[in-house]
This record gives structure tokens, C-alpha cells and sequence, in this order.
């Protein structure tokens, strides 16, 4: 199953509003997480239409090496395949609160915001990593817009961010007298801050980044009147090693509201470098 696989269930299945039965169904919401990844997992496992919570499970398990949980990233990674973080925000205009997760150009193995369960959930040292936003409204019934961007096209390299966070600790550690906890997750740790050696003082980060519908606002514009907005980004090579794009680019062509696209987006690590992608739109 790929990002290709999804967004075909999503023209074939288009869902605006989740119903009382599905967000029930089986305690989904309250046993498995949130009405949005439960969509979304079926989305990309093709489990749209199957009622029986036994079967579901069954090829939830064939189809995703990691069901992940609400602290560690990502939210579920595709057997072999790429790695999903579900975001889901109520204002079409938010910004992503990553809190102490900066964001991801790819997801590595070694990375110490992931659990050893995860990083064991296969033999794996780097994914493509996914981000899969959603406007959920207040009632978490409504969809209105969903956009697929991967981390490549979107976030920097890590680089990036573990510069700015190790010029924040090489900062502390240019204070006299202090005590810093090389073994925290966080940005620092400031252990006995006081005479007594009984304060210390915690760093975190919180990170945030631009939601994708306004990073690529130059590309793909919302349309209020519509009741919903798909916008999917996907990069030529990881284009071309999708099996089923042609019958993607069948189902488009056959859909009055879809629109697929060949585009050029801004390198996140160079602006003024242009990369090569295809453009999903569908508005209903």
C-alpha cells in the first residue's frame, strides 16, 4: 500500500463528514485514537467498506509494521513503505504544533523521539516520512480539507534543526558552575541550580511549521465554496515508483473534480532550486 493506493480509495470513497457509526465502531475513537488516523488507516489499507472489526484488524496487520502512539512519532508506518504523521488542526489557516518533534525530512532509525518498538518494528534505517493534515471541525465529525506532502518536499534536511539545537546546548554549556544532563531527550537539562542542588531546570523545545495548504499556496489554492479540499504532493522519483499511478491518472481523468498536475516545488533546503512533483487536487 502507497500514498497512490490512499488517494485512489479517497476519489472512490470520498468522505466528508464521519458518522456516529463509524467514529462507534468497535470504540474506534476511544480505543484506537483519534476519528482522523482511524479514517486515515483505512484510507491507506483500503478498508473503507468493511464492517467486520475482526477482518479489519486483520489487514490493518498485514498492511502497517507500526500502529505507533500518541507521544512518539510517526502515527503508523505502511509494511515495508513509508512512515505516517497525521496531523489534524481546527482553523484552516494553523500552523502544525510539532512540540518537541522538529520537523521531518525523513524519518531515521536512530532518531532518539522514536521507541525502541518502533524502530524494531522491521529492518529499516530510513523512510519517507508523510504528513497527512487534515481541518477537522470542532464536533470532529466534519472534514473539510486534507492535504498529503511528504517530508522531502516539505521540511529541511535534519541538519537544519539539530544545528539549532545543539548551538542551544553548546549556549548553556558556556555557563559557569552548571551541571547539564547529557542524557535528557530534550533540548537540556540543568541539574543542581541551586546551593542545595535540589532545582533543576528543564529545556524544551516547541517546534512548529506553517500547515502545507500555506507553504503551497503558490501551487494549489483552496476553494471556500467547495465543501472539501484533497491536495497531495508527490515528487517525481517517488512518483514513478508508484505500480498503480496510471490507474490513478485513469480515475482523474474519469473525475470531473480531480486534477492531476505536473508541477516544480521549492527545495526546502534551497529555495532557489526547483524540484520536479505531481499535483493531486480533488474539490467536492
Amino acid at each position: 500500500m502507497s500514498i497512490v493506493d490512499a488517494i485512489i480509495n479517497l476519489l472512490k470513497y470520498p468522505l466528508l463528514e464521519f458518522s456516529q457509526e463509524y467514529v462507534n465502531e468497535s470504540n474506534r475513537a476511544n480505543s484506537m485514537g483519534e476519528t482522523l488516523e482511524e479514517y486515515l488507516k483505512d484510507l491507506f489499507a483500503g478498508t473503507m467498506e468493511i464492517t467486520d472489526s475482526q477482518e479489519r484488524l486483520r489487514i490493518h496487520k498485514e498492511t502497517y509494521s507500526w500502529l505507533g502512539n500518541q507521544n512518539n512519532p510517526p502515527d503508523f508506518i505502511l509494511r515495508g513503505g513509508d512512515a505516517i504523521e497525521v496531523k489534524k488542526i481546527e482553523n484552516p489557516d494553523s500552523a502544525l504544533a510539532l512540540n518537541s518533534s522538529y520537523p521531518k525530512h525523513k524519518l531515521y532509525a536512530d532518531s532518539h523521539m522514536i521507541t525502541k518498538a518502533c524502530r524494531n518494528c522491521e529492518e529499516w534505517k530510513v523512510k519517507d516520512i508523510l504528513y497527512a493534515v487534515g481541518v477537522v471541525g470542532k464536533d470532529k465529525k466534519t472534514l473539510s480539507s486534507l492535504a498529503f506532502v511528504y517530508g522531502e518536499d516539505y521540511a529541511a534536511s535534519r541538519e537544519i534543526y539539530e544545528r539549532i539545537r545543539l548551538k542551544i546546548k553548546d549556549g548553556i554549556l558556556t555557563i559557569p558552575n552548571i551541571e547539564f544532563d547529557e542524557t535528557t531527550k530534550e533540548l537540556g537539562r540543568v541539574n543542581r541550580v541551586d546551593p542545595l542542588g535540589i532545582t533543576y531546570l528543564r529545556i524544551r523545545g516547541m517546534w512548529g511549521i506553517e500547515n502545507p495548504f500555506k507553504v503551497f499556496e503558490y501551487l494549489f489554492q483552496r476553494d471556500k465554496k467547495r465543501k472539501f479540499n484533497f491536495m497531495a504532493i508527490i515528487g517525481e522519483k517517488k512518483w514513478r515508483a508508484q505500480p498503480r499511478n496510471e490507474e490513478l491518472r485513469q480515475l482523474v481523468k474519469a473525475n470531473k473534480n480531480a486534477k492531476l498536475t505536473k508541477v516544480e516545488i521549492k527545495d526546502p533546503d534551497n529555495p532557489a532550486k526547483l524540484k520536479k512533483a505531481y499535483l493531486v487536487t480533488y474539490q467536492i
